[in-house]
């Protein structure tokens, strides 16, 4: 095969980016260096690589071949072949895109932004030089509101007309004329083509002017851009001609003979099951035609089965716009799956996250010990989680505030509002969450989202919502509550009389039942029990457990789970009930008395869960029909059963009321019928340019997404954000297996939280700008920019292993047992790249040094303001097991007792130990501090108790 392939391709595909190759007269392809990309000639053909490294998985490429309009046939020809020689290089992981001159995919053009112009001449590597250019006065036409597609047209007042936006660039001046019809967006799109223009051919000093269709010839500026046409005169009402193309869902599966003939495939409907592994496909959807190509095929065959599409496309005179796809088995994108009815969800891990997986299972089956390594998913919460926290939960009319101590234990029969406030750049941040428990009553998870939004609305502060179903909880959630323990049952008085009505089993926790609880997380600032049926089936060799059977406390470790899992295990117990004593079983070792209590042995799994590939996000525009609020306006009011509840309730609470009410088949009926005419539009290579301040966007992170609401869009409520974002979930236009259960964050303009920014390279300065976008680009290209601190955040596409410390908040046991809050953390610090937060070598001794301006608060929320004492920091070197050290801060036994007569302050009350001298530390635990710190945490505390220091 590698003597098919062109030598020019060495090396392709090694590094991110775009590589470019064109296609010389003397039919020869030459690199284009860098300098020169995004100029393309008319005259020449080109070949584009585009390759992206995600977060995990391999690089991805696409490659495109571009097709000048003046290119001759053969060129054309051999950019179609070079393109499929260059997928064979890169061993045919590759999705190819037929681009021609005008009529550019979105994807080609995000490569090239602000735009593309191509300019009239050919490429010429000898010289280095690009022939043909030449200075002239031009008119553009530029159409798009997030990739603009840049045409030139004959410089002539006929080809103006109300409904585009037009570039006139004369050699002292640039002139940006707006039809009436055209949208802020399109507008502020080619002032960005403008600047680009302005940069590039005038060197960055000419004028530039703006011009409104119909505004009066009086203003100089309008009456200098009337002059070029040889005076002002009205622009016919007729526009001209656009060809549209069909929305009827059309398509037609062919398969390509080895003659080089197209067969229609038979059937009712399409599924993945006709297409082969050794045949090619043709897939004529109208407006878009793609080539599927088996994985056995060869070259030879791939490059006939492109030839015939392209004949047909020649032969039936479609439109130039038809954009052609070729796809390897595989590697289908999202727009092609759509037409397949039931495309199969396969989640395919990585081969290096499964070859792990099998290896350390092998190991550990083995009875050795295998360290887990490090996760390449970003497991960071982003914000600050040393905030206040406060939960209520939803018992009748009002909801119940939840005393502190309380309120990281949650019922699967319930639901909670959660506030949690922390402290941001400058300013306190709301968040706010509605959690639904699995087993909870309808009318309590209605009341559950109205009282969020009643709470949310009287803060005045913009915060952000979130709805959230118990087991689809995101990382965030579980982050700021840093343990969670999760009952079964409830102690609502919806619940009990339902359970009461319907004859169900209580099953709500008790300590003298039996009980087993799940203990997942990944560090102790973020683990949770989680109570499950109390059956043998209910066991993962992936995970540690809890088993209590009222006389007897079982702790039972899979071998599948790591060190982590058992530190948290421990930790577990301390804050279940810390005077416990657990008998600890290793998986295979379980005694009769275990499996009795779970009432028999049975199959469980034992392979080891590996997480999905972990996709990177993806930036979608939303747009609904103007008939949307009416219609939904009359809905509300046509329902009895709503108006009941208050003329004020919030439409959010109506779309969840009533799928709650009539089941999810109904509901995605009744969202058709209220959404309408619902278009989903995709983002590509997306920028914090492209949150466009008119336009509701979805970024979807594949287990969460986001609605981010422009403030002057036409979404002005949270609540309609969240109907749109489950009409997203509904729509699932990745054809990814989006749950209808995903979290769904609303996110305000302005009020971006840094776990929203970090997909971004974010500058706060224009995300404090006025005006529509139209204003903004407009002051930015004067040079009226708003003197704002600008502040930017790395985004996670640029960001690499480079952290920063924070110290989060840390959860720990106090004395009686219950959850306080610690300044000093047990475990290691969490990491991530924050704008607000500098780069520190060492552990800061204060908060304050690590969120400037936000004091640290107690797990009372009381602020302190106080420095840590050095007795705090040094008690960091005996956490993991280690001697104190020379210089560590020593007090005396009768001091560190609980129940001293005077005792000492700022210190670690759950490492009192530690402050004792080796010689006192060995007189009363009867050993060293190492033998001591290796011990299992329940050991360790039943010691510190009999001495009166736990």
């Amino acid at each position: 095969m590698s003597k098919q392939i062109d030598s020019v391709f060495d090396g392709a595909g090694a590094k991110p980016g775009l590589e470019i190759w064109c296609v010389e007269k003397q039919l020869r392809l030459v690199p284009v260096p860098k300098s020169l990309h995004g100029k393309f000639y008319s005259g020449n053909s080109y070949v584009v690589l585009s390759t992206v490294l995600p977060r995990s998985g391999p690089p991805q490429h696409d490659i495109h071949y571009w097709l000048g309009k003046d290119a001759n046939e053969v060129e054309s020809t051999l950019a179609s072949d070079k393109a499929l020689e260059l997928d064979s290089a890169l061993g045919s992981c590759t999705v190819q895109y037929r681009e021609v001159q005008g009529q550019e995919t979105e994807k080609f053009l995000s490569y090239f932004k602000p735009c593309v112009i191509p300019i009239e001449g050919v490429f010429s590597s000898d010289s280095g030089q690009l022939n043909g250019e030449s200075y002239k006065i031009s008119l553009l036409t530029c159409k798009g509101e997030h990739v603009v597609s840049v045409k030139e047209v004959p410089f002539s007042r006929s080809s103006l007309n109300h409904n585009d936006v037009f570039i006139l660039d004369t050699a002292s001046k640039i002139f940006l004329f707006s039809g009436c019809n055209s949208s802020t967006q399109e507008r502020a799109k080619a002032l960005e083509v403008v600047q680009y223009i302005k940069e590039n051919k005038h060197g960055g000093t000419c004028e530039v002017a703006t011009v409104e269709d119909g505004k009066l010839v009086g203003d100089p500026e309008v009456g200098e851009f009337w002059s070029f046409f040889g005076g002002y005169a009205p622009i016919p009402r007729d526009s001209p001609c656009v060809e549209k193309q069909s929305d009827s869902p059309f398509s037609q599966l062919f398969w390509i003979t080895a003659q080089a003939k197209l067969c229609p495939c038979e059937g009712s409907s399409l599924n993945k099951e006709m297409l082969e592994t050794n045949k090619c496909y043709m897939l004529d959807c109208g407006a878009e035609i793609f080539v599927w190509m088996g994985r056995n095929t060869s070259i030879t065959e791939r490059k006939k089965s492109i030839s015939v599409t392209e004949d047909l496309l020649r032969n039936q005179g479609r439109s130039m716009a038809t954009h052609l796809t070729f796809l390897t088995e595989g590697l289908e994108t999202s727009i092609f799956r759509s037409y397949f009815k039931n495309w199969p969800q396969v989640v395919e891990p990585k081969l290096y996250e499964e070859g792990r997986g099998k290896v350390a299972a092998i190991f550990k089956q083995q009875g050795y010990d295998v360290k887990e390594l490090p996760d390449e998913e970003d497991c960071q919460p982003y914000i600050n989680c040393r905030g206040k926290l406060k939960v209520w939960r939803i018992n009748g009319e009002q909801p119940t505030l939840i005393p502190d101590p309380e309120q990281t234990k949650l019922f699967s029969g319930d639901c909670y509002i959660v506030q949690y406030t922390y402290p941001g750049n400058g300013r306190d941040e709301h968040l706010f969450y509605a959690w639904l428990g699995r087993d909870s009553v309808l009318d309590d998870r209605a009341d559950a989202i109205s009282h969020m939004n009643a709470i949310a609305d009287s803060s005045k502060r913009d915060p952000v919502l979130v709805q959230v179903i118990q087991d689809k909880e995101p990382l965030l959630f579980f982050s700021i509550f840093q343990t969670v323990i999760i009952f079964k049952g409830g102690l609502s008085k919806r619940y009990k009389n339902l359970i009461a009505e319907k004859g169900i089993l209580d099953e709500t926790y008790d300590e003298q039942k039996t009980a087993l609880f799940r203990v997942q997380g990944i560090s102790p600032e973020n683990m949770q029990a989680i109570q499950v049926d109390q059956v043998s089936n209910s066991l993962n060799s992936s995970y540690c457990y809890i088993l209590q059977t009222g006389t007897s406390i079982f702790t039972w470790i899979g071998n599948l789970s790591s060190t982590v899992d058992h530190a948290l295990l421990d930790r577990m117990l301390e804050l279940i009930n810390p005077t416990w004593q657990p008998i600890s079983v290793r998986e295979g070792s379980e005694p009769d008395i275990f499996w009795n209590a779970l009432g028999g042995k049975t199959e469980y799994p034992r392979q080891k869960e590996l997480k999905q590939h972990v996709e990177d996000p993806h930036l979608f525009t939303l747009t609904c029909a103007d008939g949307m609020q009416n219609t939904l306006s009359n809905f509300i009011h046509s329902r009895d059963d709503v108006l009941c509840l208050g003329s004020e309730l919030l439409q959010v609470l109506i779309a969840v009321k009533f799928f709650l009410m009539v089941g999810f088949g109904s509901y995605a009926a009744w969202l058709n019928f209220v959404a309408g005419d619902f278009k989903v539009k995709e983002i590509y290579n997306f920028a914090q340019d492209d949150l466009t301040t008119e336009d509701v966007l979805i970024l979807d992170c594949h287990e969460e997404i986001h609605v981010w609401i422009g403030s002057h869009s036409n979404v002005k409520s949270k609540q309609q954000a969240i109907l749109l974002g489950m009409k997203f979930l509904q729509t699932d236009p990745l054809v990814e297996g989006l749950s209808s259960e995903t979290p769904i964050y609303v996110i305000t303009e302005g009020r971006e939280p840094l776990f929203f920014t970090r997909f971004f390279e974010w500058d706060s300065s224009k995300a404090n700008m006025h005006g529509n976008s139209f204003e903004r680009r407009l002051a930015i290209l004067k040079g009226k920019k708003q003197n704002l601190e600008v502040h930017t955040s790395k985004s996670w596409k640029a960001s690499s292993k480079e952290t920063t410390p924070d110290g989060l908040r840390s959860k720990s046991v106090s004395s009686n047992g219950r959850n306080s809050t610690s300044p000093v953390s047990s475990a290691s610090v969490t990491h991530f790249n924050s704008s607000t937060n500098c780069q520190i070598s060492t552990p800061a001794p204060t908060a304050r040094k690590l969120f400037p301006g936000s004091p640290f608060h107690d797990s009372a929320g009381s602020p302190k303001a106080e420095a840590e004492s050095p007795s705090q920091a040094a008690v960091l070197s005996q956490v993991d097991g280690n001697d104190a050290s020379e210089n560590s801060v020593i007090y005396p036994y009768e001091r560190l007792k609980v129940n001293s007569s005077d005792p000492v302050t700022d210190i670690d009350v759950t490492k009192r130990e530690g402050y004792l001298c080796d010689e006192e530390f060995q007189e009363k635990f009867g050993m060293r501090k190492k033998a001591f710190y290796e011990l299992p945490k329940w050991r360790q505390n039943k010691l510190k108790i009999s001495l009166h220091l736990f």
